[in-house]
């Protein structure tokens, strides 16, 4: 685990990095929300999101988040908890109940599930579609054309709020990959809240390797993991 001294200094870079990105994309870096992915590291981790003001941290596997949100430090309560992995059905109760926000809902089956274990617990889950909008075989989520029934599906359910949409681009050594991802996933977003009447705020996409073209094609939440903390323990 890196220091604390460490990881403040390579959040300063990263922001500098975003605010470089948005000025080349004419956005306000005030639209761009950095996502402190934990996965694998401990709990101080989370901690130091906290101390540095980051709102939002991601985890990829329930169990682990189950086992770790008891061990943050009180002042890291308020920090919003997401799910950015992939999730099985059989584990929506558990997910509920750890996570703030499920940004990696990618089948109706999922949907219904996910709304049923919500209303048991009495809350209003906050949800993003995961769209494969690379059509990348090795990524889940669901395929572009899959998206508008997923989304009618999901704002049909009275116990999840459908914050947008996310996606993962392909592993590829050529930039335009992820370029053509990022900016399918935003004609698709854009296509869904006008036809739908949804505002669909929230593009969760890109990574340690390519946020800067995820910027560029509007994310609104980069999710940093490796950037930030160095290689998964």
């Amino acid at each position: 685990m890196i220091s604390f001294l460490e990881f403040s200094s390579r959040v300063e870079s990263l922001r500098s990095q975003i605010a470089e990105a948005c000025r080349r994309a004419g956005r306000d870096p005030a639209g761009v929300e950095l996502l402190a992915v934990t996965k694998t590291h401990p709990p101080a981790a989370i901690d130091y999101a906290a101390r540095l003001g980051l709102r939002a941290i991601g985890e990829n596997r329930v169990q682990e988040g189950i086992a770790k949100r008891p061990l943050v430090a009180p002042e890291s309560a308020a920090l919003r908890w997401e799910l950015i992995g992939h999730l099985q059905s059989n584990k929506a109760r558990a997910a509920v109940e750890c996570f703030d926000r499920v940004q990696s809902v990618d089948s109706e089956k999922l949907l219904r599930h996910l709304d049923r274990a919500a209303a048991e617990t009495g809350k209003t889950l906050a949800i993003l579609l995961q769209i494969n909008a690379g059509h990348d075989p090795a990524k889940f989520g669901a395929e572009p054309e899959d998206a508008p029934r997923l989304l009618d599906a999901a704002l049909a359910l009275p116990n999840l709020r459908v914050d947008g949409l996310m996606t993962i681009a392909p592993l590829s050594g050529d930039p335009a990959v992820a370029e053509r991802t990022f900016a399918n996933l935003r004609e698709i977003r854009d296509r869904l809240a006008a036809s739908r009447g949804v505002e669909l705020r929230e593009l969760s996409m890109g990574m340690t390797g390519d946020f800067e073209a995820a910027i560029a094609a509007g994310s609104t939440l980069i999710r940093v993991g490796t950037a930030l903390y160095g290689e998964r323990q």
